[in-house]
């Protein structure tokens, strides 16, 4: 009886069978009701986190955090992408960018810049916000999405840094919805994208607008700012030159560009961290390439001369930070907002994937996605994580030292905090799964190498994305890929390959779900 006893003792030390979980196709966990879910990853983050405090004990500053956001480059259009000279514009200086640091392979995108441009600021989905497309020439906004949502460069000026955004805005341009209105302390740039501009100028391609007075007059009146601008949080708002030629636009990115370095310099010489969110205008159609490189790529073509252009003042921007003793002080990130707009063909880039700008096919939001940080970041590192650029607004809060509960409370966040993935020397992503929108319809996600369609945009003639596509929905069943094997979205493998087709379709359902306890705001768009 004693022997039982002590026997039955034992067994009552030793874990349940029942309390060893089997791994789990999805291995995310929620840990708020009103966050999404993440891939618990404590160890890596204890590490990161030792890490910055080590590097702020040498430094006696938090980083300094930059971001290059090109307009429309396609994820093959850098050499460090399979691009480069292989497709007719060298890129020396991101490749060697991202030689130093990370490349992403599965970072993705909002499918146009709008939405991206105001996700990556708000880590929440456009939908949510009311910012799901471009706000176009016309157009009657109902209410400023901007007015209770708080915004990325809003908390990091509240922790002690300073935020400047310098080029494209393209997220609203009447007061209350600028730059230096939502958080940012200084602007300089231009709102719209340059076509947007260029086109009141331009009488080769668009002699019915700038050959006809009464219809230039016309669109002057509810047409986008022409003008740089100039604003300061609380402060003036001054309006520049004006672009009154395509001369102007051409040279309009390398003026930007010496304003973002003139900043750096001055700002490195300071006492405060800062954020700089530099956005070019190009390689957004039409492109004009500068004086200085136009017919200097191999293929001589406006589009890829103006690659070379964005290449150049990338390199330039990163001698700066080196030059002015803040390089290794300071996470960049390059990447841009969408997939290539193909329907401005020959003046669009490059993408190996199925669809482009304007569809939730691969091509319109894989995007690259270079992060480099010397001392931090160890060079030559490659990974297929997957990455939003949403969660950007995560890895800023968590270098900015600021926790996720300054955030209200009444609103769904899609961000996930990756610094961990992005400054460990072997990270591994935390986000589990990818959801792609059309405006204001859920279209698929992805989740590990699956992707799931359960609408789709198709285009009626090569290249046009955009101006001759239509939605449809799939059918009986998602469209569901395995991007491994298919990543040009080809073949459908769901009833034939692979057995996680439910799996996946139900986290599109979860997903959907979040939207009737957090529902989404309209602003007329």
């Amino acid at each position: 009886m004693k022997r039982l006893t002590t026997l039955l003792l034992l067994l009552c030390c030793l874990p349940a069978a029942s309390a060893e979980q089997p791994p789990r196709f999805d291995r995310s966990v929620q840990t708020a009701e009103n966050f999404e879910a993440a891939i618990p990853r404590p160890q890596q983050d204890q590490a990161v986190a030792a890490k910055l405090a080590r590097l702020q004990a040498k430094t006696g500053r938090r980083p300094n955090i930059v971001w290059l956001v090109v307009d429309d480059l396609g994820y093959g259009d850098p050499g460090c992408y399979g691009g480069g000279a292989t497709v007719g514009a060298s890129t020396p200086n991101i490749d060697q960018l991202a030689a130093s640091g990370l490349r992403l392979t599965s970072c993705y995108a909002q499918q146009t810049c709008t939405p991206t441009r105001s996700a990556v600021l708000t880590g929440r989905l456009p939908v949510r916000t009311g910012l799901v497309r471009p706000i176009l020439a016309g157009d009657k906004i109902t209410a400023n999405p901007w007015a209770d949502e708080v915004s990325l460069p809003a908390l990091l000026s509240d922790a002690g840094y300073f935020t400047l955004l310098t080029g494209k805005w393209h997220v609203g341009e009447s007061e209350g919805m600028r730059p230096h209105d939502v958080g940012f302390d200084e602007y300089y740039g231009y709102y719209p994208a340059q076509k947007e501009i260029s086109q009141r100028v331009d009488d080769r391609r668009f002699p019915g607008l700038v050959l006809n007075p009464e219809r230039l007059a016309a669109f002057e009146a509810v047409g986008p700012s022409d003008r740089l601008t100039h604003g300061r949080k609380g402060g003036p708002t001054e309006e520049l030159a004006a672009i009154e030629s395509t001369d102007d636009m051409a040279a309009a990115d390398q003026t930007l560009t010496d304003f973002t370095i003139k900043r750096i310099k001055e700002l490195a010489a300071g006492d405060q961290p800062f954020f700089i969110e530099h956005c070019f205008m190009k390689v957004h159609c039409d492109n004009f390439p500068h004086p200085d490189h136009a017919g200097r790529s191999e293929a001589k073509y406006p589009y890829k001369d103006s690659i070379r252009e964005v290449d150049a003042q990338v390199g330039a921007i990163v001698a700066a930070l080196d030059q002015a003793g803040v390089r290794e002080n300071t996470l960049i990130f390059f990447t841009s907002d969408n997939g290539p707009q193909m329907d401005a063909w020959p003046d669009a880039g490059y993408t190996p994937f199925r669809g482009a700008k304007g569809t939730t096919w691969e091509g319109g939001v894989r995007v690259p996605g270079v992060a480099s940080w010397p001392g931090v970041i160890p060079a030559g590192r490659v990974s297929d994580g997957l990455f939003d650029l949403m969660d950007l607004f995560g890895v800023g809060l968590n270098l900015a030292g600021v926790a996720s509960d300054k955030l209200p409370g009444d609103r769904y966040y899609d961000y996930i905090d990756q610094a961990s993935f992005l400054l460990a020397d072997d990270g591994q992503s935390k986000r589990e799964t990818v959801y792609f929108w059309w405006g204001k319809e859920l279209m698929a996600c992805r989740m590990k190498e699956y992707k799931a369609h359960v609408k789709v945009v198709i285009a009626e003639a090569p290249h046009m994305h955009i101006d001759l596509a239509t939605v449809r929905d799939v059918g009986l069943a998602p469209w569901f890929f395995n991007l491994y094997l298919d990543p040009k979205e080809e073949m459908t493998v769901g009833h034939r390959l692979d057995p996680w087709m439910a799996t996946v379709s139900g986290k599109l359902k979860a997903h959907g779900a979040t939207f009737k306890k957090y529902p989404p705001k309209s602003i007329g768009l």
